[in-house]
């Protein structure tokens, strides 16, 4: 597999060695990866702070406090020891995988059972997602009070605009957020549990975070250049770090405004204001990443959360996310289909026997057909498995498979070539 060049020659070596091939757009396995050694103090030979190795982000820990934990900064060891066994009983392989948040919440809420918030299109099973980890926090976000501050009121109405415009069938890709693009996941990444896992390698004059979700690798001079002029924008921002004791700052200005993507509880996009400030700080095997957010046209105050990466003795995996990425197509092709006018709706409304009701398809949902063989790979081993990427309702999936050759028809010579096929999906659908 050809690898492109992350940085320069003196560090293409190093950062080659991180991936290993697998193909991935997966959940990262069940298999508790290995902690790493006991880690002590150490400096690189040029004496900075040694941060290098490999970082899991596997936390259970929400990213705003819960309704119910208002107030409570922590838990009570009694508290976090009964929400393990929770989360053991419910995701142990055997039912809905959950992810962000949903593993805590899960916990906390439906201690009976849980299933998948994803509605029509299903979701993975839980075997092929890592334990998460707990520890005693009620949320990352440290200030102010364990939630993110209220938007202004321009920044709410766009989400409230962005919202509306994600339940409607896509026109086309760019209709579509940049992680169903495989484009990224954008800064700050909270998702946890899923490929979260991070290598850092170190130059005298460099630091790069290479991601194993979508293969980012953010570049970061450590030589006290100015940033990029503001008319040079980039999805990843411009970064720039210096050393503040044994703690990274880094600092990122320049973003692309993202915030047609929505506001996510997992992940947090800002708009082309944001000026992120990021922390990373070794403690043992923990490197206690914290950020700050300040961007006064999303948010009416700055916020700050702290996440604890765990070291682990593993080498990154190829996250094979455009290459993988067939869904893409089944969204467009459900989306075009649902498109025709009168079409979809004939097909439950006039059919002459009785046609379960068909809800328009969101962008999940509109994916319908799309198969995908894929590798799985849990820690360790890799397993191969078919993976059906955006399963709607049976009946919905059905109709579309028998409507997709009568939407195109109809789309290219609406005469008695679509009448045909139209009886032909009467006949078939109510046999």
């Amino acid at each position: 597999m050809n690898r492109r060049a992350l940085m320069s020659l003196a560090i293409l070596t190093a950062v080659a060695a991180a991936f290993v091939p697998a193909a991935a757009q997966t959940p990262t396995g069940a298999a508790k990866p290995r902690p790493a050694a006991a880690a002590k103090a150490s400096k690189t030979p040029w004496g900075h702070p040694d941060l290098q190795g490999v970082w899991a982000n596997n936390v259970a820990t929400p990213l705003e406090r819960p309704k119910e934990l208002e107030g409570r900064a922590t838990l009570t060891d009694e508290e976090v020891a009964n929400l393990k066994a929770v989360a053991g009983r419910l995701f142990d392989g055997n039912g809905d995988a959950a992810f962000g948040d949903s593993v805590f919440l899960a916990a906390l809420r439906t201690p009976k059972g849980y299933t998948s918030s994803d509605g029509q299109t299903g979701n993975y099973n839980s075997f092929w997602v890592i334990p998460r980890e707990f520890d005693n926090r009620t949320s990352l976000v440290t200030e102010p009070d364990g939630k993110i501050p209220a938007m202004t009121p321009e920044a709410a109405k766009r989400a409230a605009d962005v919202a509306a415009k994600r339940r409607e069938a896509p026109i086309g890709a760019e209709s579509l957020t940049l992680s169903l693009r495989c484009i990224s996941f954008g800064l700050p990444n909270t998702f946890a549990g899923y490929n979260s896992t991070y290598q850092i390698i170190q130059t005298p004059d460099t630091v790069v975070i290479l991601t194993e979700m979508i293969h980012d690798a953010r570049i970061i001079p450590l030589d006290g250049r100015p940033h990029l002029p503001s008319n040079i924008r980039q999805w990843l921002g411009d970064s720039r770090g210096h050393w503040e004791g044994d703690t990274l700052v880094v600092e990122t200005t320049n973003f692309v405004d993202q915030s047609f993507n929505g506001v996510s509880a997992l992940r947090i996009q800002g708009d082309q204001n944001m000026y992120l400030t990021e922390r990373f700080t070794r403690v043992g095997n923990s490197l206690q990443y914290a950020f700050t957010i300040d961007d006064p046209t999303m948010w009416t105050k700055k916020w700050t959360a702290m996440i604890p990466l765990q070291s682990i003795q593993e080498q990154l995996y190829e996250y094979a996310c455009h290459e993988g990425n067939i869904s893409m197509g089944g969204i467009l092709r459900g989306a075009r289909i649902y498109r025709v006018p009168g079409l979809f709706s004939a097909a439950s409304a006039d059919l002459p026997c009785q046609a379960p009701a068909v809800q328009p398809p969101q962008h999940a949902a509109a994916g319908g057909v799309a198969f995908k063989r894929t590798v799985f790979h849990r820690r360790n081993r890799a397993v191969d498995q078919p993976e059906r990427v955006n399963v709607i309702s049976r009946a919905a999936l059905h109709q579309l498979e028998l409507l997709q050759p009568a939407a195109e028809s109809r789309l290219d010579s609406p005469g008695d070539r679509d009448s045909r096929r139209r009886s032909e999906i009467t006949s078939r659908y109510c046999s």
